[in-house]
C-alpha cells in the first residue's frame, strides 16, 4: 500500500507601512476522525483574531471566524453633522478555485464577510466633541442613532462595545451587502480607524472526493470607498487591497489490518475435505475467505503482484524440481458498504489481478469495517491437481496492493 505523507508550511502575512496590499492565509484540514466517522469536512485551523477572540461562544455556535488586519483608515476631511459614516463588507458568496499543488486537480471554494468591525480614534474626546462631562454619554449623543454598539439596519447587535474618552471599539454582523451608516450628530474635526476586523464563513468542498495533499487558491478584495470593504466614503486605507491566500490540507487515511495468521492462506474445499476423503468425490473448486479491516476516506485502486503469474491471477507450485507444476488462483474483493466501483455498485467479488482495478470510490468515511479477499481455484485446475499430485504441497506468494495513488 503506498502511503503519502504531507507537511504544512504556514506562510506569513506580511504587512509593511508602506504596502499597497495585505494579504492573509486562511488554512483548513480535513483529516478523518474515527470518533465521528460521519463528520466528512474541512476543520479551520487559521487562529481567531479580533471578534471572536472576545466572543469566542458567539463564533463556535455560529461557526464563524474572525481576523483582525493592521489596516488603518484616515479621514480625508472633518465629519460634519449629517454626515453618514457608510460600513459595508462583501458579505455575498464569492467563489474561487483551489489547485492541488503536485496532480493541478481543482475544486472551488466559497467565502463570504459575515461582520465588520474597528477601534475608530476621535481628534478630541467624545465629551469634549459633544459639550458634556460624561463619556459615554458623550459618545452616545455623538451620533444620531446611539453609540457603535449599536448596530445601524441592515448590520446586526453582537455586542461588543469598549470605550475610553476618545475611542470606541465595536464590532457588527453583516448578514447582508449593504451599507450600514452611522450619522453624524456633531461636528468631529478628524477620525480614524486603527484595524479592520471582520468575521467570514466558509463552504468547502467534499474532501473524500479530493486527493491527498494541499490545495491552494486566492480571492482578493478592494479597501476603501467605493470598494468591497468600505468604512465610509471619507475614510482612505493604508492598503488598497486585501488578497485572502487559502491552504486546504486533506489527510486521508488509508489503511489495511489482516488479523494474526491472515498472511497464510489455506485452500479447501467447500465444507472442507470429507467428501473426498470418505467418498472419494472431486471437490468442485479450492478457495478461502480470508476477512481484513478497512479504513478508507478516499477512492484507491487494488492490484495483484505474484512470485509467479499465470494468466488473471497467481500460480501455486509443487515446487519440486525438475518439474514445476502449476495451478492458477484467482482473487476477488469484497468491500463495506460505503465503497462503491467505478459504476457506482456495491463492490462484490470484484476481480483483482495484475492490471489496477477500476477506481473504488469512498461515500463515506469507513473506519475499520471488515471486508473479503476470496481467493479461488477454478473445477479444471482443483481436478488437475488432485488427480495428478495430490500428495504435493502447491504453495505460491502473492500481494495484494491497495493504492491511494490514482
Amino acid at each position: 500500500m503506498k502511503k503519502t505523507s504531507y507537511c504544512l508550511g504556514l506562510l506569513a502575512a506580511l504587512c509593511l507601512p508602506s504596502a499597497e496590499a495585505v494579504n492573509q492565509e486562511i488554512r483548513a484540514l480535513f483529516q478523518p476522525d474515527s470518533s465521528q466517522p460521519n463528520k466528512n469536512v474541512f476543520v479551520n485551523k487559521t487562529p481567531n483574531s479580533g471578534y471572536c477572540t472576545l466572543d469566542p461562544a458567539q463564533c463556535t455556535d455560529n461557526n464563524m471566524f474572525s481576523i483582525q488586519l493592521p489596516v488603518r483608515f484616515e479621514s480625508t476631511r472633518a465629519i460634519n453633522p449629517g454626515d453618514a459614516m457608510d460600513l459595508k463588507v462583501p458579505a455575498n458568496w464569492r467563489q474561487l478555485t483551489v489547485t492541488h499543488r503536485e496532480t493541478g486537480e481543482s475544486e472551488t471554494v466559497e467565502v463570504r464577510i459575515i461582520g465588520i468591525g474597528s477601534r475608530f480614534i476621535l481628534s478630541d474626546s467624545a465629551a469634549n466633541l459633544v459639550g458634556v462631562s460624561d463619556i459615554l454619554e458623550g459618545h452616545q449623543k455623538l451620533w444620531t442613532s446611539s453609540s457603535w454598539v449599536y448596530a445601524p439596519s441592515p448590520c446586526q447587535y453582537s455586542g461588543v462595545g469598549w470605550y475610553s474618552p476618545d475611542t470606541y471599539r465595536f464590532f457588527w454582523k453583516a448578514p447582508v451587502e449593504a451599507a450600514c451608516s452611522k450619522v453624524a450628530a456633531y461636528r468631529i474635526p478628524s477620525m480614524s480607524f486603527d484595524t479592520l476586523d471582520f468575521a467570514y464563513e466558509l463552504r468547502t468542498p467534499n474532501p473524500l472526493g479530493m486527493s491527498s495533499g494541499l490545495y491552494g487558491g486566492s480571492h482578493t478584495y478592494t479597501i476603501g470607498p467605493g470598494g468591497d470593504f468600505q468604512m465610509g466614503p471619507m475614510m482612505v486605507p493604508n492598503d488598497n487591497n486585501l488578497t485572502l491566500d487559502f491552504v486546504l490540507d486533506v489527510q486521508h487515511v488509508l489503511k489495511v489490518d489482516i488479523p494474526p495468521g491472515g498472511d497464510k492462506v489455506v485452500l479447501e474445499p467447500p465444507g472442507g475435505w470429507q467428501s473426498w476423503l470418505d467418498q472419494g468425490r472431486h471437490p468442485v473448486r479450492l478457495f478461502r475467505d480470508q476477512m481484513f479491516h478497512i479504513s478508507a476516506s478516499s477512492r484507491f485502486t487494488m492490484k495483484l503482484e505474484c512470485e509467479d503469474r499465470l494468466n488473471n491471477g497467481c500460480a501455486v507450485s509443487d515446487r519440486q524440481p525438475p518439474t514445476t507444476y502449476k495451478a492458477e488462483v484467482t482473487v476477488s474483493v469484497s468491500l463495506p458498504d460505503g465503497m462503491t466501483d467505478s459504476s457506482g455498485r456495491p463492490v462484490r467479488n470484484l476481480p483483482v489481478t495484475h492490471v489496477p482495478t477500476g477506481v473504488i470510490h469512498v461515500g463515506t468515511y469507513v473506519d475499520r469495517k471488515p471486508g473479503t479477499l476470496h481467493f479461488n481455484m477454478n473445477a479444471q485446475h482443483t481436478k488437475f491437481v488432485i488427480d495428478s499430485y495430490g500428495e504435493r504441497p502447491f504453495k505460491g506468494n502473492f500481494t495484494v496492493i491497495w493504492d491511494s495513488e490514482v
